[in-house]
């Protein structure tokens, strides 16, 4: 039966809206790994700092637009010396003011991101990946008022975005896989293969194209390419059936991902069922910009939310066969969120009130303001359905493989995030009675199975 209440949709859900076990694993899950992360990073800072007076090039451009005094008020470096005071607590006893970001982000973007291992409480071992460096970093910074103002501002996400292209042009490098080996820290460690695998993703030789098997880095010559790493396609057959009609109805997972939620009768201006976030299609499909009329397809149907970690494999299959009517990138904000009061009562990670993870917690709000790419797709029997990846933090980059008026089969790819942790939303119209999986809603309570990890290509939904 679905829940009483305020929202529409019918689905009951196992956990809170804003609830990811360990944060979709983009934040470590520990104060240990936060500890270790930080002063690691520390570390290196503080060597660098003796050596060097002078910033990477990329990061003394940054400053340089940030400090920019022809930047109108309020001018961006007043709003960030107003962040460091706002963020100001015994969370944050790293970086706490413009110039130590600036020497943390020296470090970040002329390395790979890495997998540390500290020591639990009892003294073993923990392995935690660090997929989105930038992230951790930014993490309390965002949670603040004038972050909200501040990194919502295009001028911000301008020199955002060159930073963050200068980094990824360095994991496109020789030295960025520096950190694809089987020394602690490595992400071919036992530590580190168990994560890569983890949430029956399958063993890595067995499970992804690797250029050679037999070498530690599996042959990938550069961070990116270990990122973006193809799937073997007997390791995720596709779900299909001998009826055609049957056949034809079936909706595929486009992300190995990890269910957020679902929502029935969206609405072109709507609000989020839970604190307040905006559900706006108008705003999600970028105002209609390049869809046309197209937001109105999906008044009154569905929208399936699922979340990439770093681990996971970031290429997007179609979920349907069709024609893409359109496929678009939509630029956005990469750091901003929802300032709120912290980790909620029932957080399985954090304390209540922790301000740490509000990027995550804003998971439906980004749909609309994040880099996105927006790719409809035309089928005969499920109708149009809208396929947005939602580029979030590091993940600024929206790469897509399909053009306007081609033609797909349902497994075909579409496009892939690079450099860390994302989310997708599939839409389907109104007239798309679908009936989810029960690997993904529970067919007796109607409870949507939040946190399931779903593997690319398996069933998600039949369309009636």
């Amino acid at each position: 039966m679905p829940d009483s209440g305020p929202q529409r949709s019918p689905f009951k859900l196992k956990h809170r809206k804003t609830t990811l076990i360990h944060y979709g694993r983009w934040l470590p899950s520990s104060s240990a790994a936060y500890d270790s992360f930080f002063s690691q990073l520390t570390s290196h800072v503080s060597n660098r700092r003796s050596r060097a007076s002078t910033h990477t090039p990329a990061v003394a451009a940054f400053a340089r637009a940030i400090n920019d005094p022809s930047d109108p008020e309020p001018k961006m470096i007043d709003l960030f010396n107003q962040i460091f005071l706002q963020a100001a607590s015994p969370n944050n006893t790293v970086i706490t003011d413009f110039e130590s970001l600036l020497h943390h982000l020296d470090i970040i973007v002329v390395q790979p991101p890495g997998f540390i291992v500290p020591m639990d409480t009892e003294g073993n071992p923990i392995g935690q990946p660090v997929g989105v460096p930038i992230y951790i970093i930014f993490d309390l910074l965002s949670n603040t008022a004038a972050a909200y103002d501040l990194f919502r501002r295009p001028a911000f996400n301008i020199t955002m975005k060159d930073l963050l292209n200068s980094w990824a042009a360095y994991l496109r490098t020789p030295d960025s896989s520096k950190t694809l080996t089987d020394s602690a820290g490595g992400w071919f460690s036992e530590m580190g293969l168990a994560a890569l695998e983890d949430d029956d993703r399958g063993k890595f030789n067995s499970t992804y194209v690797c250029p050679n098997p037999q070498q530690t880095n599996r042959g990938y010559a550069s961070w990116d390419e270990f990122f973006t790493r193809e799937i073997l396609a007997d390791a995720r057959p596709m779900v299909s059936s001998d009826g055609p009609a049957i056949d034809a109805s079936i909706v595929v997972s486009a992300c190995e991902s990890t269910v957020f939620g679902i929502q029935r009768d969206v609405q072109l201006h709507d609000q989020f069922w839970l604190k307040g976030q905006k559900y706006s299609l108008y705003d999600m499909l970028d105002r209609d910009t390049f869809g046309g009329s197209l937001a109105k397809d999906f008044i009154g149907g569905t929208a399936y939310q699922a979340f990439l970690s770093p681990a996971d494999y970031h290429r997007w299959r179609s979920p349907v066969a069709g024609k893409i009517v359109k496929a678009v990138v939509v630029p956005g904000t990469y750091y901003a969120v929802l300032p709120d009061a912290g980790a909620e009562e029932d957080d399985p990670d954090l304390e209540p009130g922790s301000p740490y993870g509000a990027i995550i917690r804003s998971q439906l709000w980004l749909t609309q303001a994040a880099t996105r790419a927006l790719i409809y797709i035309d089928n005969p029997k499920v109708g149009l359905v809208c396929f947005i990846g939602v580029g979030m933090v590091e993940v600024s980059t929206c790469a897509l493989a399909v053009r306007t008026g081609q033609q797909v089969n349902r497994v075909d790819e579409l496009g892939m995030f690079h450099f860390g942790g994302s989310s997708h939303l599939l839409l389907f119209g109104p007239q798309a009675k679908l009936t989810f999986c029960d690997d993904i809603v529970d067919p007796n309570t109607g409870e949507v199975k939040v946190n399931t990890h779903i593997k690319v290509l398996s069933l998600l939904a039949q369309a009636s």
